[in-house]
């Protein structure tokens, strides 16, 4: 029997001006979902997901590891675990970072976009997705092809709705400029955001932040990374555990956590600890604090680390003293946001 989404427990919420309506937390399977984890595990962290209300599923053509594998996991347990649930659930994917060796595998192009997006639909068993975003902002691609290739995606029927990821203030100017000329309704931003990268809040370029463009213009924000890759979490307050990101040295590196770092999350842990929280649920509750953010997009290795996260939701209120000491213990750029050098002009 499918799992019953528990929509009595979650926390919606507007995905901007649209019509839709997002779970205050998702579940990204950029991690833990691909041919490295048990398919057992996979499918626990799912169905208990949807019981506690996540009805956002977000995705990426190249989530694995191998490239393709989260979304052939995901195919699997949407047809044996999740029947009859399909139009209950919002489900994302994303083209734009390297798939497939050759010219036609990586970038903004219309070729790789819409190619890419018919091969993820083939891996989820699906006619169309929720939300088929651009991954990346692709300097070698006019916006004009980019989002052409979500409007031929949306006016197709493969896709609902259309995002963007990672775009730099200036570029989601742009791209809303393109979009309206093209007549493309753009839904959503998805950008990295923590405590320990803000730079979404970064005005120093066009005088005008990502969330200010998001705000005025009626962008929905999902931002990913809320715990910056596990950093902002009990994991490494006493060092570097084995089996952690940092200690397998992937796209969290051991020279990110610096001594004044670790200080700084052990501060941060003290702070959570008065509010009767984890490190992780103040976190998720900290990027939550803005109302132009929809959803915080997270990660899970276990059930047991899910649970903790949605928690976050039962305190979203912040004093002004707590949000006092998490600016003066958080950093712009704790080295975290990997994404910045290759995905915009940051």
């Amino acid at each position: 029997m499918a799992p019953q989404p528990g929509y009595e427990t979650m926390t919606f919420r507007r995905c901007g001006r649209s019509g839709l309506d997002l779970p205050a937390v998702a579940l990204g399977l950029w991690q833990n979902f691909g041919e490295t984890t048990p398919a057992s595990t996979q499918r626990e962290i799912v169905t208990r997901a949807v019981e506690l209300g996540i009805t956002h599923i977000d995705l990426a053509n190249n989530y694995g590891p191998p490239p393709g594998a989260a979304e052939k996991s995901f195919g699997r347990m949407l047809a044996e675990d999740l029947p009859g649930l399909r139009d209950e659930l919002v489900i994302s994917t994303k083209a734009g970072y390297t798939m497939w060796p050759g010219p036609y595998g990586d970038g903004g192009s219309r070729k790789y976009l819409l190619a890419s997006l018919d091969q993820s639909l083939e891996r989820l068993g699906l006619p169309y997705v929720d939300i088929f975003y651009s991954h990346r902002f692709d300097p070698t691609t006019p916006l004009r092809e980019t989002l052409g290739a979500l409007k031929t995606a949306v006016d197709s029927g493969r896709a609902l709705y259309a995002g963007i990821s990672s775009y730099s203030a200036r570029r989601t100017r742009e791209a809303l400029a393109v979009a309206e000329s093209i007549g493309l309704d753009l839904l959503v931003h998805q950008p990295s955001y923590s405590i320990v990268n803000r730079w979404i809040e970064d005005r120093s370029d066009t005088g005008e932040s990502v969330l200010d463009v998001l705000g005025e213009s009626g962008l929905g924000a999902v931002v990913f990374s809320p715990l910056a890759q596990g950093l902002l979490t009990d994991k490494y307050l006493g060092g570097i555990p084995e089996g952690s990101r940092a200690a397998q040295d992937g796209s969290f590196k051991r020279d990110m956590l610096t001594p004044d770092l670790v200080e700084r999350v052990r501060g941060l842990n003290e702070v959570a600890s008065g509010r009767g929280q984890s490190l992780a649920q103040m976190a998720i509750a900290w990027v939550l604090r803005d109302p132009r953010v929809s959803t915080a997009l997270v990660g899970a290795s276990s059930v047991r680390q899910l649970e903790d996260s949605v928690a976050a939701l039962e305190n979203l209120e912040f004093s002004a003293e707590e949000l006092e000491a998490i600016d003066r213990l958080g950093m712009d750029d704790a080295g975290v946001n990997i994404w910045a050098p290759r995905s915009s002009d940051l």
